[in-house]
């Protein structure tokens, strides 16, 4: 299965797994799944922590990287992606978690979150 991570679970997984809960490590260590990190998710790192956010305190190149060199696939953002937002239920106002359910949606992958907010959209949307 093609598991497309949220922002927060891709910090997790990258600098804290101890707050991944049990079924996110289940799924991330699973081998039969292809685990993906969108560029949308980079551009948001890069962004807030140029605004100093204590909880974006990573050098984007490095978690690049170290998530091309653990097997992670790259997603990039498409216009495809860009316009299919505007068909989204505004039940989320984060433009960065709209993109990568629109990303999500139009690869026929799933998003994988511990955001309960984000967890509201249905299908392809997993909260663990």
């Amino acid at each position: 299965m093609k598991l497309l991570l949220d922002t927060q679970l891709l910090l997790w997984a990258a600098g804290q797994p101890e707050r991944l809960s049990e079924a996110a490590r289940e799924l991330l260590n699973d081998s039969d799944n292809e685990l993906l990190f969108s560029a949308a998710s980079l551009w948001e790192i890069a962004i807030k922590a140029t605004l100093g956010r204590d909880d974006f305190r990573v050098e984007p190149r490095l978690l690049r990287r170290g998530l091309l060199d653990n097997g992670y696939v790259e997603l990039p953002v498409t216009s495809q992606h860009a316009v299919n937002i505007d068909g989204l239920p505004p039940l989320h106002k984060d433009p960065f978690d709209r993109l990568l359910l629109a990303q999500a949606l139009g690869e026929g992958i799933t998003l994988l979150t511990a955001d309960a907010q984000l967890a509201r959209y249905p299908e392809p949307v997993r909260k663990v």
